[in-house]
């Protein structure tokens, strides 16, 4: 029996919990967006509308969730695998009850997990569908093997783009690689545009358009817009203190346009509870591609 065929086994007979998370991944095709700044302070909006968020910094090697928080973790995913480590203890506490994983290489070193570590780390993080109402998965940049994994496993993804022509053309790449996979579903994954370091909201809407245009006339894959951040000196003066702005400025235009963002995934209709996947799941899906290779 090879990997796939025992992580398949493990999966049918898993348990459900009584409820799984909302799994939103976050991703560019380019470096230097504002993509893992985004995400924390998304998840720091999201917390401040009663929900539990948890950040995953799947961008491994780079570590930018912590420090743009400030916090160096003691613990990765890594530990969970392979060190023994419970999943309380890789979870660290960030500011306004944000909860953070660091990626560390856990993902990368998949291909070599045995049967035993694909039952235990399955149990795990379906305990982490019980600890959030919602898992952000910020992601490294570009089209790397990793990135498109975590967005063809993902129910739900946001697209951070900005004016630069570098930005816009980088995030076609992704978006055209990704509709060439077979195992991507476009009727399965909700992929929703934001246009960062806009100077006007027509600004952002305009970028919208135009890269939808281009959507739909060549792909298959189905863009909404979610709504756009403005160009802030706030957001670098944060970056600097390593403190999230929506804290330290939080009347600021980024800070009040991320919050307008929250509200919009709250009061959307997200995916549909009975189809929704949860982080454990989406997981096991990576893996299982990795062990299929």
């Amino acid at each position: 029996m090879d990997q796939a065929e025992q992580l398949r086994n493990i999966v049918k007979k898993q348990s459900l919990p009584d409820k799984l998370a909302r799994v939103i991944t976050v991703t560019s095709g380019k470096g230097g967006v504002g993509k893992s700044n985004l995400a924390v302070n998304l998840g720091i909006q999201l917390t401040r509308l009663g929900k539990r968020v948890v950040i995953l910094d799947a961008d491994f090697g780079l570590a930018n969730v912590e420090v743009m928080l400030g916090i160096r973790p003691k613990h990765s995913l890594a530990d969970l695998i392979y060190g023994n480590k419970t999943l309380q203890e890789i979870i660290t506490k960030g500011p306004e009850d944000l909860m953070f994983i660091s990626g560390g290489s856990g993902i990368q070193e998949m291909s070599d997990i045995t049967k035993g570590q694909l039952d235990f780390l399955n149990r795990k993080l379906y305990e982490l569908d019980e600890i959030a109402d919602i898992i952000i998965i910020d992601t490294g940049a570009g089209i790397t093997g990793s990135v498109l994994e975590f967005v063809i496993a993902s129910e739900e993804v946001l697209l951070v783009i900005t004016p630069e022509p570098t930005s816009i053309t980088d995030a076609y790449a992704l978006l055209k690689v990704l509709n060439k996979k077979p195992e991507f579903n476009s009727e399965q994954t909700s992929i929703k545009m934001i246009s960062n370091r806009i100077n006007t909201l027509e600004e952002g809407r305009s970028l919208y358009n135009k890269m939808n245009l281009v959507v739909e006339k060549f792909l298959t894959v189905k863009l909404e817009y979610l709504g756009g951040i403005p160009q802030d000196a706030n957001v670098s003066k944060a970056v600097m203190q390593q403190k999230p702005y929506s804290i330290l400025y939080p009347n600021s235009p980024s800070a009040k346009a991320v919050s307008a963002l929250a509200a919009s995934l709250c009061n959307g209709v997200p995916v549909n509870k009975q189809e929704r996947r949860g982080f454990a799941n989406l997981f096991t899906s990576l893996i299982h591609r990795r062990t299929n290779k």
